[in-house]
């Protein structure tokens, strides 16, 4: 191959590949960047001032709540208790208990709770386990979540006590109570036989900059090797001709 030409394919694939991996590493300071505005935003909302039972059947938009801390005043729907299986906590299958909580005072409405979890026993996995429910209005603290998480299941939404999944307009007909777009995630020390040492969210900002840092570092070794071997090697370190003595 003609030397000038390889060394133009050289440098056109070099300088793409520093194109390419840069880019990478940009994008990855944009998605950290996203996180971080988002987790600027979950902070803003739980510094405000907690939430009333009032403040929460007054709001237009439940959803504006999200993040926000909640102390709410109700009482159970003991007879509408669901059991979300397949949640593992602490590396223990599990079940994730949501029960309503019809908030007190005038405009009727209701709020599903996560109220925490429980383990599933492993003799006999359709033995629910006795959640403790206090009767008459009670007072629970919690932070103000979107409905769990979907996990992959086949078919159709469930009913019954054991569910794969929250479909909330399902339940929400099921019941005939007027429950809300939000869940409560209740807080507070262990108790009624639930677990609720809830995880803390983790939007992995410093992955991003891990890898954004990878892709800069190639982009950083490509130049490096390109300089050594096709500029440095070949017009300053090459070899001089020599004539022998006569």
């Amino acid at each position: 191959m003609n030397a000038r030409l390889k060394f133009a394919l050289i440098t056109v694939a070099t300088v793409l590949a520093v194109v390419i991996t840069a880019s990478l590493g940009l994008w990855q300071l944009s998605r950290a960047a996203q996180k971080q505005a988002r987790q600027s935003a979950v902070d803003a909302q739980s510094a405000k001032s907690t939430l009333t039972s009032a403040d929460v059947r007054a709001t237009a938009d439940p959803m504006t709540l999200l993040h926000q801390r909640a102390r709410l005043r109700g009482t159970w729907s003991a007879n509408a208790l669901i059991f979300l299986e397949n949640r593992p906590m602490d590396g223990r299958v599990g079940f994730l208990v949501l029960m309503p909580l019809l908030l007190e005072g005038e405009g009727g409405a209701a709020v599903v709770v996560q109220r925490g979890w429980v383990p599933r026993g492993f003799e006999d996995r359709t033995l629910l386990p006795r959640i403790e429910t206090p009767t008459g209005v009670v007072e629970i603290e919690g932070r103000v979540a979107l409905p769990p998480s979907d996990l992959y299941a086949l078919g159709g939404p469930t009913a019954g006590a054991i569910r794969q999944n929250l479909d909330l307009p399902q339940w929400k007909a099921e019941t005939g109570l007027p429950l809300l777009s939000i869940t409560v995630q209740q807080t507070g020390a262990n108790a009624e036989g639930l677990v609720r040492d809830w995880p803390v969210a983790n939007l992995g900002v410093e992955k991003n900059y891990g890898y954004a840092a990878q892709w800069f570092g190639m982009a950083t070794l490509f130049v490096v090797l390109y300089v050594w071997f096709q500029i440095v090697r070949r017009f300053f370190l090459r070899p001089r001709n020599t004539t022998p003595d006569a």
